[in-house]
């Protein structure tokens, strides 16, 4: 088996972190993306074919605690706000799920799972076993498929990457693609 590492460098705000990555970190990497897809898809679905309709009025109004806790209670008190997370979790889950499964719109898909489980930690504010929780660990997961470009791995997005749209490969002509594919 070979054993060639790569070395990662990033510089932010004035510091540099380094790194090498085991070529095994590969298979870690899309293990995560499949993890999150899979856990996301099966949640979505599950609401959606719910007998009882998602509903998350009761659960935005009983959030008392926490520094979103009045952001959460007056968003509660919003009819059409509501209705619109009743339709935006369940099918933001499925969507996040099979984009990760699949590994399309990858770094997109990681993006709104990351905000999901930010809201998800805000509101279950819980802090006598400390700041971190599942929430918290998840947007960490999510941030780090969307750094590592799981969506390469495996997945479609490799390909959508390599397109040929004007005789340019799709990323190269619209560089912008790069946040969402990868």
């Amino acid at each position: 088996m070979a054993t060639n590492e790569v070395t990662l460098e990033s510089r932010v705000a004035g510091f540099t972190a380094s790194g090498k990555l085991h070529t095994l970190s590969v298979w870690f990497i899309l293990a995560l993306r499949l993890m999150m897809g899979l856990a996301f898809l099966q949640s979505g679905v599950d609401k959606v074919l719910a007998s009882d309709p998602f509903s998350a009025g009761g659960y935005l109004a009983s959030r008392q605690a926490g520094p979103a806790a009045d952001l959460f209670t007056s968003m509660a008190e919003v009819g059409w706000f509501v209705e619109f997370v009743n339709v935006a979790v369940p099918w933001g889950e499925v969507l996040i799920g099979l984009g990760l499964l699949v590994g399309a719109l990858t770094r997109l898909a990681a993006f709104w799972g990351a905000f999901m489980m930010l809201t998800f930690y805000l509101g279950n504010w819980e802090v006598s076993h400390g700041y971190i929780n599942g929430d918290f660990a998840y947007m960490l997961v999510f941030l780090s498929v969307a750094a590592f470009g799981a969506g390469r791995i495996f997945g479609l997005d490799r390909y959508l990457e390599s397109l040929q749209v004007g005789g340019q490969e799709l990323v190269e002509r619209y560089p912008w693609m790069r946040y969402i594919l990868g």
